[in-house]
Parts: C-alpha cells; sequence; structure tokens
C-alpha cells in the first residue's frame, strides 16, 4: 500500500459512508481535503472493528492490532494495512496531539464492553473520547487563525459532541440492533420510555417527547460550535459552515418525521444536500485564490 493510494482509500471511505461530509470537504482547498480524509478513514476503520455485523474475530484483539500497527506507523516504520500510511503521515504533518488518538482508541474499547450510559454527564465522558477529540485532531488540518488554536479548541470539540448526538438520535434503532443505547437511561426514565421501547417500529409519544428533547441538547452544541468558525483560516470556514447544516440537517428531517427514528432513517434530500454545497461554494473559491496568492519581495 503506498501512500498515494492510502489516501486514495480514505477518500473513498469518506465518500462512501460520509457522504454529506465529504461533500463539504469539497469546499476545502484541494491540498486539504487529502488530510480530511485520512482522519475520517482511520475513525471509521477503527469504529468498522467496533461496529461491523459481519466481523467474526476477537473485536478486542483486533483493536489491539489496529494499536500496535499504529504506533509502528508512526514511529516512521512500514506497515501492512490500508488506512495507517495516509493516517499516520497527517498526524506527523500537522502535530497532531498522541493522546487524542490514544483517547480515541479507549473510547473504541468502551464500546467492547458498555452498551448503556446512565447520566448525560457518563455519556458526555465517553464522546469525549469517541467526537470531542476527532475535533481537536481535524483541528490543525482547518488552520485556526495565528494565536488562535487554544480558543478554537472548544468550538471544535462542541461540534464534534454536536455531530455524534446527531448521529445517535438518527441511529436509535441500528445501535439497539448492536445491543447498545446511547441515549441516558435517566433521560428514559425521567421521560418513561423503556430500552424496549426502542426497538417498537411504530414511536410512542414518550419516545417522541423523549427525542424532541434530545435534539435541544444537541442544538445546544451546535450553537456552541458556530463560535469557532471565525476562528478559522477563511479557506476553512465553508467546508466547516456547509458540514454544520447538513448534519444539522438530519435534526430538521427527524423533526419533520414527528420524531420517528424507529421506522425510517434520517437523511438530507440530495436537492438540500447540493443548494448547501453551492451556497457555499463562491465564498470557499474567493478565499482559497486569495490565499493562494503570494507576494515575494525580491531584494
Amino acid at each position: 500500500m503506498t501512500l498515494t493510494s492510502s489516501y486514495e482509500l480514505c477518500r473513498r471511505l469518506n465518500a462512501r459512508h460520509g457522504r454529506s461530509y465529504y461533500l463539504a470537504t469539497l469546499l476545502l482547498p484541494a491540498w486539504k481535503r487529502p488530510h480530511v480524509h485520512a482522519l475520517y478513514g482511520f475513525a471509521r476503520y477503527a469504529d468498522e472493528v467496533v461496529d461491523s455485523f459481519t466481523m467474526r474475530d476477537d473485536r478486542a484483539e483486533a483493536l489491539d492490532r489496529l494499536a500496535d500497527r499504529l504506533a509502528e506507523a508512526l514511529a516512521g516504520g512500514s506497515v501492512d494495512d490500508p488506512v495507517l500510511p495516509a493516517f499516520a503521515h497527517t498526524v506527523r504533518s500537522f502535530g497532531i496531539d498522541r493522546a487524542d488518538i490514544e483517547h480515541f482508541l479507549r473510547s473504541m474499547r468502551n464500546d467492547l464492553t458498555v452498551s448503556r450510559y446512565t447520566t448525560y454527564d457518563d455519556l458526555l465522558r465517553y464522546m469525549e473520547g469517541s467526537a470531542a477529540v476527532i475535533g481537536t485532531m481535524m483541528l490543525p488540518v482547518l488552520e485556526p487563525l495565528p494565536g488562535m488554536a487554544d480558543r478554537a479548541r472548544g468550538p471544535a470539540r462542541e461540534l464534534g459532541l454536536a455531530f455524534q448526538l446527531t448521529n445517535f438520535l438518527r441511529d436509535v434503532a441500528e445501535d439497539l440492533a448492536r445491543g447498545r443505547v446511547y441515549l441516558p437511561l435517566a433521560d428514559l426514565d425521567r421521560f418513561e420510555v423503556s430500552v424496549a421501547d426502542l426497538g417498537d417500529p411504530h414511536p410512542s409519544p414518550a419516545l417522541r417527547r423523549l427525542l424532541a428533547f434530545e435534539i435541544e441538547r444537541a442544538r445546544g452544541h451546535y450553537r456552541l460550535a458556530l463560535e469557532g468558525v471565525e476562528l478559522l483560516t477563511p479557506s476553512s470556514r465553508p467546508c466547516v459552515l456547509a458540514a454544520y447544516e447538513l448534519y444539522g440537517g438530519i435534526l430538521d428531517r427527524i423533526e419533520a418525521a414527528r420524531h420517528d427514528v424507529l421506522g425510517t432513517r434520517a437523511t438530507v434530500p440530495r436537492r438540500r444536500r447540493l443548494a448547501v454545497f453551492a451556497r457555499h461554494l463562491l465564498a470557499a473559491s474567493v478565499a482559497d485564490r486569495a490565499e493562494r496568492r503570494v507576494v515575494v519581495q525580491v531584494p
């Protein structure tokens, strides 16, 4: 697996499994896109070890082998792996915090043994590693403005949390099929919803009220994340805004379906995705051209 082919595989993983996110990456300058794809590809790769319905190997051992190969790749070694060459190259190129990677892998291992979260604080501790660190790993590629890296970390974390909460709400039925519940049990009790109710293809009024509550919670994270957009270099802002709108649009679709996430999967229609892309395309082109202008002073 050459570095070029590894980056190409990550791009294809992103295009196949994260259509809205991939569309948003097309608004980035061309040189940034492969690195975003590499980060997505690694996260998807690890997630597949944990979540695949078809995997027959021991998942804990598979994660351990992935961590061993990653350590070797980050040390500059050659590894027999389709995704890690691109991911390791991106990590080294941008000085991505190794602690974030370790935290992410711990959260993946957590999925092998923990299937319920009692309170929202418990869920947040899990998502700190499974989602918030994805935001902070992306941050060096997206380029905070000079002196703004520390301030941008908080909103980047919030965007990761918002995206994952959106996934949890969209995928209630799919997660339950894997034996997992990502809605806090305290919230289920508060709205008088049982875990068994999550497997009923016809959502009850109580479940609809619970989902409405969780949507507003997710939107709180989206609002906090929006504060970070202006802290990024202009060429990264259209991509982040488009991803923000497209993922937030999933919540709109859940609401439009009267909070029925059990009988249908909420998706943003293709026409809507293309409209969001087109609306941000001009700003992306202008920012990209402005950043490519180089003034050289000849002595």
